[in-house]
């Protein structure tokens, strides 16, 4: 009975226990291990340490030879196959019942050699082939320290000595970033990462776990809630603190033309308005390893506005849209609504509602943020989920303290994502800085929510979040716009901006033939550089170019002109100033860019003619519409 020894085996699905003796080959071992955990024999590997090092080969030599004595831990490795788990194994980390399930994935082996690639990340915690944007995996590999100069009065050392005045600071040092002009109240959240995986244990204890307000589930030691919930599948509660960090640093529009023109619309007819921002994630410098959001367009989505409300319609082009703006290098990096009252229409000024008596975002705009922020997560290979948080930003047209229009940039916290994500918060209806947390029903389980606060003698109480002040769940952010105006679309000229109907301004081959017919003596690429120009092209009925537009969209994305005039000789184009001379005018003959403005003149038998009653684009040589079967005259 001595010989009887326990040895553990742990492997990503858990840990289990083999029976064996000091005498027993590692051979047999392994046909205990592959019996227990449901491999064949060349499935797994299993080394006696964490880093895969000293492997247990099938041999024939014995379990006390190999120095494998009772109680020790071995670690089980699953060779590369399609039903391999993809969470990496890492028995240091406390699992809180509020933790997602693992993420399962066909290449999770390959998890363990991707994730050594970058120093700076643990290897317990790399999610299975994650793919990051760009902007993050550039700040992954930078320095990120804030270098200081010698100092004359309290340095007292060598030109190549450091000490405490003017050695480098971590990009999380707090006390740096108080004293920034003006101060930062969030690092960003590259420097926060760097906070996590610093120090001597270089982050082994540390996990960015998404919060899930929802029961666990496959729970079945009782019945299903709500007639039962055990520790083990209840959520926990969740205490509302702000947020230490962010995750976009700065938003800034290219130019103020995108901005005004987006406000052209209340401008012109007091309703609200509401767009998409497309643009790309840069280098934010001013803080270290920030990041900011680049705005180079704004798409106005279908919607009902009137002056105090908004309601997004399906859009049957988003898709579209994105795949147009993918192509030219953008993304969807946020959104943004007007909310502004006109105070003198003479001098142009605003009302200043959005306030610190009053709110900044309310409840009600929060969850819209956290619904859009949860459809655009941010792939993060510290997450066993595979992304954590978003870089999606709102941004709010509003009246400033001095009565005139500011852009005010905001995200909701994590936590707000996640009770949102939940279906757990809930607007007021009579207060719109509150929000309010639900209540459990027979339908659906809340965990309690709470928030501190100070009472009126100044100490710290806890609150049930019923009602909830929203300024917990928002983080600011600057928006700017630069000095030096950039322009990603550099047409001079304004093609009608999509969906504005109302104002009298459509997008047809009427106003394409006007718009053509002013440009008539610039270059070609000027001429498309227009993002709401190019949205026309791609989606109209008459003739999308979806299918043969992709080489324009090249030359406007790398602003080649040789590009540009290669495709205005193709037969598309061609066929577009031919739609433009029928419903506009006669194409240019000196430049041949498009047609000319004016009065319309008859068309030729050659050419296609519009109907005047149905619009329809009928063939040459035809006299009724084929459509409506109306005269041509």
């Amino acid at each position: 009975m001595a010989d009887i020894i326990v040895v553990r085996v742990q492997s990503p699905d858990g840990m289990k226990k083999i029976a064996s003796t000091k005498r027993e080959t590692a051979a047999a071992l392994l046909k205990k291990v592959a019996k227990e955990f449901g491999f064949n024999t060349n499935g797994f590997s299993i080394y006696l340490n964490r880093n895969k090092t000293d492997e247990i080969l099938s041999q024939n030599k014995t379990l006390s030879l190999l120095k494998i004595k009772h109680g020790d831990m071995l670690y089980l490795f699953p060779s590369a196959s399609p039903s391999s788990s993809g969470e990496v194994m890492d028995t240091a980390t406390p699992h809180s019942s509020s933790s997602q399930p693992s993420v399962s994935s066909s290449s999770s082996s390959s998890s363990f050699s991707s994730s050594s690639s970058s120093s700076m990340i643990p290897r317990s915690f790399s999610a299975p082939q994650v793919q990051e944007d760009e902007i993050d995996q550039y700040l992954t590999k930078q320095d990120g320290k804030i270098y200081r100069n010698k100092d004359p009065q309290l340095c007292h050392h060598g030109s190549l000595g450091k000490c405490v005045h003017c050695v480098p600071l971590e990009p999380f040092d707090e006390d740096y970033l108080n004293h920034l002009d003006p101060p930062v109240k969030h690092m960003s959240f590259h420097a926060y990462l760097r906070k996590l995986t610093g120090g001597a244990d270089k982050g082994k204890f540390a996990a960015l776990e998404n919060i899930s307000c929802k029961i666990k589930s496959g729970c079945e030691g009782h019945l299903p809630w709500p007639e039962g919930i055990c520790t083990k599948c209840q959520p926990s509660a969740i205490t509302l603190n702000r947020q230490k960090y962010r995750h976009v640093d700065n938003i800034m529009f290219e130019n103020h033309t995108i901005a005004d023109r987006f406000l052209d619309f209340w401008r012109k007819t007091g309703s609200q308005r509401m767009g998409y921002l497309y643009g790309r994630y840069t280098e934010h410098k001013d803080i270290p390893l920030g990041i900011r959001a680049e705005v180079a367009a704004i798409y106005e989505p279908p919607q009902n506005a009137t002056q105090n409300s908004l309601e997004l319609v399906e859009d049957p082009k988003a898709a579209a849209v994105d795949e147009i703006a993918a192509k030219l290098g953008l993304c969807k990096v946020g959104w943004i609504f007007t909310d502004l009252l006109s105070e003198d229409t003479r001098i142009g000024t605003v009302r200043f509602t959005r306030n610190h008596d009053s709110h900044y975002l309310s409840a009600e705009e929060c969850i819209t943020a956290g619904y859009f922020q949860n459809l655009h997560s941010n792939p993060c290979r510290l997450s066993r989920d595979g992304h954590f948080g978003s870089k999606f930003v709102t941004v709010v047209a509003t009246g400033g303290p001095d009565n005139q229009v500011h852009f005010e940039g905001y995200q909701v916290s994590n936590q707000c994502m996640a009770l949102v994500r939940d279906e757990c918060l809930l607007p007021c209806r009579d207060a719109p800085e509150l929000g309010f947390a639900k209540e459990s029903s027979s339908e659906q389980y809340v965990p309690d929510v709470f928030f501190k606060d100070k009472d009126k003698f100044g100490n710290d109480v806890t609150f049930l979040a019923r009602p909830l002040p929203v300024e917990y769940l928002i983080i600011d952010i600057t928006t700017t716009f630069p000095k030096d105006p950039q322009y990603t679309f550099c047409s001079t000229q304004r093609f009608p901006i999509e969906n504005r109907d109302i104002l009298g301004e459509t997008q047809d081959f009427h106003s394409l033939a006007t718009y053509l017919s002013q440009c008539s003596s610039t270059a070609f690429l000027d001429i498309v550089s227009d993002f709401h120009l190019l949205l026309f092209l791609v989606t109209n009925e008459v003739m999308p170019l979806k299918d043969s537009i992709g080489l324009l969209l090249d030359a406007v994305r790398t602003s080649n002109e040789d590009l540009a005039q290669t495709w205005k000789k193709s037969e598309q184009w061609a066929t577009i100033e031919q739609l433009c001379s029928t419903v506009g005018g006669q194409p240019s003959s000196s430049q041949g860019y498009g047609a000319t403005g004016g009065p319309s003149v008859p068309a030729s038998s050659s050419a296609m003619w519009s109907c005047l009653h149905c619009t329809f684009m009928n063939q040459p040589g035809t006299e009724l519409c084929e459509m409506c079967s109306l005269p041509r005259s």
